[in-house]
């Protein structure tokens, strides 16, 4: 792709006159002058046109004027020019618009006025895509700003005057562009053009802007470093936050600037051999030290004449573009995807509704994907082994009464914990029964051809519902008893497909004196997080598709998105690494260790008095209560849970939902705990590259606004009436004023899912 002005300097010149005429005559103050009109755009003005190759260039809006400019003035002139120019690329067909941003010193004020101008450009060019352009760390004044021919150069004094009182920070810029985009009601198609320094800022201002739909990288030449061949070359902190970016369902392009035009560009009759990207190791390698990140780039003209006097000692002396072949070198040589990043491809950030398989019969299709995971059912065969080896170990008496142990697999879908059961027998030596209890009638049919073709005869199939199947028949017609039921219920909350409900409903077949649950606990784990994505594709849901969309938890693999409570301890390995080290083994997750807390915890098998007191409730006699608190007779009670957790915010932020997670202990005996997690804290050192479940999502109707220094109270509850189960949730923000009063900042809807609700 081409970048392309959409305007030049005839139009500057114009506009520059334009400007010098109308100063002149304010200098008579008995004139009342109205506000300055620049004509309309004339042929010389501008380079662009309709064509067919206009949606292959990357257009720039003007750098030198100044929409956010406290100067009445330059403001009217700049949006003027700013409109101009979005309605003639708009009117040429450009789809692809750069804006430079907001000049940061002019402080709150200037960046209102600023997204109120870029709200009316996505009105005028319907069709545009409009990219902010904007520092990472918004304490750094852009190049450019201070050029002769800038409009804010000509604002006068006494409007000028405060803006000495506007403190620049790095998180300066990222609050610019919240502003921005909070006004444009996250417009999508408006993303960030964003700038990259020689030093990189915090770790946690890199995972925000992380977040944020960055659609163009921008890599000017003083971001680059010099190694030891003389090479251009990136710091490992920049390696790290590329190669983030890349595995994004929607990498932005990279662009490199102030390199000079390409040799030879201008020569049609000159023949150039460009950049590949096939580098040696040794030319690509880090500069050797990270204080020379602080030293100044070298100019156009210093990086000719060092060439020159590197000579043949550099293997990218003779590379007209050195700066390009080190970044398609850095394309080429990205760490491997992890698995499931192999796994989830093209599915990052995508919404899915979440199953509901107590309800709905499951396609094939569905049960292969989750029969791919190479880490679940492996977890469980080790599971059911331990099991069965501490039973042969204990010499606990079995349900079948002749030292068989008896398995039930309940909801066992295509079969896959049934082949896993059996297998544990062989391993550990110890005889099972297998019954395989599945209620989809088209899944019943493959279990019933397994068992001949490939289980041997082994298995007892039964079409049933799990609740209301009554237990193994015995010769004398009776049912007896199951001492190890086996299931895989879980949901990515751990209890959204109703596993205690299901499993509650299977336990009275379970032998009552050793019976195990595998799972035998579940815990379910949440944490705020920012996701502008996901949120703008809600927003657009709930106005022309679904009005509830903010009401359902949806499954997502989580990838454009930032943790707002993490611990203080930056876990700095993934970008400080050393010198030698080899691409692949750069650490891509994110960089901040987040805080995740627990919601709550379902175990199995439950106590006898806790099912007999639902079952008394059920009946819905006077001792069973006067009925349940949101419906029925509140049998189901006992499975309602609620939370109320605190979570500290490091920085300034927005929270959009929660991120939700889920840990499974199957087995816990002899060997320890054979787990399961996707909680991202833990599950590197329980399942590491285990597939099955995606987190889920419990969104925000209305994004918080988070100050530094404050604090996320987190409401949660599984509500049930005895017919369904559904959440509901609530977000509050808190800070600590001086004197130590805690005042609220805001709250947000109370969020319910019941609408959407599982059905018993």
């Amino acid at each position: 792709m081409l970048s392309s002005p959409i305007t030049n300097d005839h139009f500057h010149t114009r506009v520059l006159s334009l400007l010098n005429s109308y100063t002149q005559t304010l200098s008579d103050p008995s004139q009342t002058q109205p506000l300055p009109l620049i004509p309309a755009l004339d042929h010389p003005d501008t380079p662009l046109g309709p064509s067919d190759t206009i949606s292959q260039l990357i257009t720039f809006t003007s750098a030198w004027v100044d929409l956010s400019s406290p100067d009445p003035v330059i403001a009217h002139l700049s949006r003027q020019v700013f409109h101009l120019e979005i309605a003639y690329a708009a009117f040429c067909g450009a789809t692809t618009v750069v804006v430079p941003g907001p000049r940061l010193a002019h402080g709150q004020n200037g960046v209102s006025q600023f997204a109120r101008a870029i709200k009316e450009a996505l009105a005028t060019g319907s069709y545009v895509q409009l990219h902010v352009q904007l520092p990472m760390d918004g304490s750094k004044t852009l190049a450019g700003d201070d050029e002769l021919g800038d409009l804010a150069r000509f604002a006068r004094p006494e409007f000028e005057s405060n803006s000495a009182a506007n403190v620049l920070t790095p998180w300066s810029s990222w609050e610019a562009w919240n502003t921005i985009r909070t006004i444009c009601k996250y417009n999508n198609r408006l993303s960030v053009a964003l700038d990259l320094p020689r030093k990189l800022p915090s770790l946690a201002l890199q995972s925000r802007w992380y977040s944020e739909p960055i659609r163009l990288l921008n890599i000017p030449a003083s971001s680059f470093l010099v190694n030891a061949r003389q090479s251009f070359v990136l710091s490992k902190a920049h390696q790290a936050f590329l190669f983030r970016c890349a595995r994004l369902r929607s990498s932005p392009w990279l662009l490199i600037t102030d390199v000079g035009p390409l040799p030879g560009i201008d020569e049609p009759d000159m023949i150039m051999s460009y950049s590949t990207g096939h580098l040696s190791p040794r030319t690509a390698e880090d500069a050797p030290s990270p204080s020379s990140s602080d030293a100044p780039a070298p100019t156009p003209a210093e990086a000719a004449q060092l060439a020159k006097k590197i000579g043949k000692k550099s293997s990218s002396s003779n590379d007209p573009t050195p700066h390009l072949s080190y970044l398609r070198y850095i394309q080429r040589n990205q760490p491997p995807k992890s698995q499931l990043e192999r796994f989830g491809g093209g599915f990052q950030d995508y919404l899915q509704s979440p199953l509901q398989p107590l309800t709905d019969n499951l396609e094939s299709i569905t049960y292969e994907v989750f029969e791919k995971d190479p880490i679940k059912y492996a977890w469980y065969e080790r599971a059911i082994a331990q099991a069965l080896g501490d039973w042969h170990e204990q010499k606990r008496s079995t349900s079948s009464g002749d030292g068989v142990v008896v398995i039930a697999v309940v909801g066992s879908g295509r079969g896959p914990l049934v082949t896993r059961a059996l297998n544990a027998s062989a391993s550990s030596g110890v005889p099972v029964r297998v019954y395989a209890i599945e209620k989809n009638p088209n899944a019943y049919v493959l279990l019933q051809r397994h068992n001949v073709q490939t289980w041997g005869g082994r298995v007892t199939v039964v079409k049933t519902d799990m609740r209301a199947w009554k237990g193994p028949t015995l010769a004398d017609g009776s049912f007896g008893k199951v001492d190890i039921l086996v299931s895989e219920l879980l949901g990515s909350f751990a209890d959204n497909e109703l596993s205690p409900e299901c499993l509650d409903g299977v336990q009275h077949v379970l032998n009552p004196d050793h019976g195990i649950s595998i799972p035998s606990s579940y815990t379910a784990h949440f944490t705020p997080i920012s996701t502008p994505r996901l949120w703008s594709d809600l927003h657009n849901r709930s106005t022309s598709v679904d009005p509830n969309a903010f009401d359902i938890p949806w499954v997502v693999m989580l990838s454009q998105f930032d943790f707002l409570s993490t611990e203080e301890k930056e876990t700095v390995a993934s970008q400080q690494l050393t010198n030698g080290t080899k691409m692949s083994n750069f650490n891509l997750e994110p960089p901040l260790t987040p805080i995740v807390h627990t919601a709550w915890e379902f175990s199995h098998p439950l106590p006898p008095s806790v099912l007999a007191q639902a079952s008394l409730r059920k009946g819905g006699s006077a001792v069973g209560g006067g009925g349940g608190f949101v419906g029925g007779d509140g049998a189901n009670e006992h499975n309602y849970r609620d939370c109320r957790i605190t979570f500290p915010v490091q920085e300034q932020s927005v929270c959009h939902g929660l991120g939700a997670y889920f840990e499974t202990v199957l087995y816990s005996g002899s060997q320890g705990p054979v787990e399961l997690s996707t909680n991202p804290v833990t599950m590197e050192a329980k399942s590491k590259d285990m597939i099955s479940w995606f987190p889920i999502f419990f969104p925000l109707k209305n994004p918080i606004q988070l100050l530094a220094k404050s604090e996320v109270e987190v409401s949660f509850w599984r509500q049930t009436d005895d017919r369904k189960v559904w959440y509901e949730w609530l977000v509050e923000s808190f800070i600590t004023i001086p004197g130590g009063q805690r005042v609220r900042l805001s709250i947000s809807d109370l969020h319910s899912s019941k609408s959407n609700g599982c059905m018993m």
